[in-house]
């Protein structure tokens, strides 16, 4: 019996490249995995550009292709994912660029792996064709998010991941409204190998994802599987008050002994309120980042809104 293998493509404004997206997994697949079917689905964030006109004209041709066009731009995140939950395969990519910066040729080692009795497959970006002051801080976030995650996640792993159908059935039942895919699989366990890979420069266009996407999509990340900033935050606390006190108490020896302190200056109080000041909003904006959180999930409101879907029976 054949397998199908699903992949996702999320889609906003790639009409230069989406088409080529589309050509080198169908060649992938017949070229070096011609036993299996392919699913293909797309994912159009609602594009201002012809990403979804082409899309709809290589699906009335194909249709293992498959298209989910969102009434508004619902964030990469949320997106993908939501294409994901509307994969068949019996083993799913759960992210397969449309500029093809993660080389689809991959994909073949993945599913070899996955034969092997793998259920996670997951590519590890050891080189990153990239500025190296972005490189070098993609580094030291994923070397973060390693080491304060409660979840044994490898660092330099994206969502270029292939899992089988049992992993995803375990992912589908976090019921997470903000989903940090790429750690789910290693949340939901099974066994696991990893691939080391060069991370390619985009062939079109520029990256969609701006700075202030990147940290927003780093924080939810943090935030949905550690606890160690609010630990940070009541150790740092714990600590400034410690120093505080001793630095309260020795003052107080020191004039008991008969020591002349001569006056407080006013530069020391400045830097003492602001530098206290600092600490606290810091740690009011950590706590509001959890508290933002919890509120977005009892809110219960649908990961996306389809505008439609082409080529689902």
């Amino acid at each position: 019996m054949r397998k199908t293998i699903s992949l996702v493509t999320p889609c906003f404004n790639e009409e230069d490249g989406i088409a080529e997206c589309y050509q080198a997994i169908k060649d992938l697949f017949a070229r070096e995995l011609p036993g299996y079917d392919r699913e293909h689905i797309f994912c159009d964030n609602a594009s201002s550009d012809r990403t979804a006109e082409i899309l709809k004209a290589i699906a009335a041709e194909d249709p293992s292709v498959k298209i989910i066009v969102n009434s508004r731009n619902f964030g990469i995140l949320r997106n993908t994912y939501n294409g994901v939950l509307s994969t068949t395969g019996d083993a799913i990519v759960l992210f397969v660029p449309a500029d093809l910066q993660d080389p689809p040729e991959l994909i073949t080692t993945f599913v070899k792996h996955w034969e092997a009795g793998n259920e996670v497959v997951f590519g590890i970006r050891a080189e990153r064709e990239e500025p190296i002051l972005l490189r070098t801080a993609r580094h030291f976030y994923y070397q973060f998010i390693s080491r304060m995650s409660y979840v044994t996640y490898p660092a330099d792993v994206g969502d270029y991941q292939l899992v089988d159908r049992k992993v995803l059935d375990a992912m589908k039942r976090f019921e997470d409204v903000q989903p940090f895919m790429r750690m789910m699989p290693f949340d939901a366990g099974f066994r696991s190998v990893g691939i080391p890979y060069k991370w390619q420069p985009r062939k079109h266009g520029i990256s969609r994802n701006r700075l202030w996407q990147l940290v927003d999509q780093g924080l939810n990340g943090i935030i949905s599987f550690s606890s160690a900033p609010l630990r940070i935050a009541f150790f740092a606390g714990f600590g400034i008050a410690f120093l505080s006190f001793v630095y309260a108490f020795t003052l107080l020896v020191l004039k008991l002994l008969g020591f002349d302190l001569g006056p407080q200056g006013t530069p020391t109080i400045v830097i003492a309120i602001f530098f206290f000041g600092g600490v606290q909003m810091l740690f009011l904006g950590l706590l509001g980042e959890y508290i933002v959180a919890i509120f977005n999930q009892v809110r219960r409101r649908p990961m996306v809104i389809e505008r439609e879907r082409v080529n689902f029976d």
